[in-house]
């Protein structure tokens, strides 16, 4: 699967007394990130919890600061999942500043778990949420 990329704009809450990028902040890019890509692929956390009735757990984070963001700076936060078994996908994500190719800010990877939505237990991805990711 091709990678997809997703812009957010760095605003005062994100930031701490310095103007840069409070460090926790970093999670709720990623986190919108890998959203957006579920709804370009036609999906919605919210739908899919009452059906197929599964959520998705952050189970493991791992991220590498390069450089800081700034107020008002424009980040382009990008995922690229990868199958990683029955019930989780790795997403490899960067925060570049100013588009995909601007100056790479953050390396992360994340690993999700499907669980479900009633129960919180490991539940196979729906074929759906996985289409194209082999």
């Amino acid at each position: 699967m091709s990678e997809f990329t997703w812009s957010a704009r760095v605003y005062w809450e994100d930031t701490d007394a310095g103007g840069v990028v409070y460090y926790a902040n970093y999670l709720r890019f990623l986190e919108r990130a890998r959203t957006e890509w579920l709804r370009a692929r036609g999906h919605s956390q919210t739908g899919l919890a009452v059906d197929p009735g599964v959520l998705f757990a952050v189970a493991e984070v791992h991220i590498h600061f390069h450089r800081p963001a700034r107020l008002d700076d424009l980040l382009t936060i990008s995922c690229q999942p990868q199958l990683d078994g029955a019930t989780t996908l790795r997403f490899k994500q960067q925060v570049h500043r100013d588009g995909p190719h601007g100056e790479l800010l953050a390396t992360a990877s994340v690993r999700v778990v499907c669980v479900g939505s009633s129960s919180f237990r490991p539940r196979r991805f729906p074929p759906a949420i996985i289409e194209g990711l082999h």
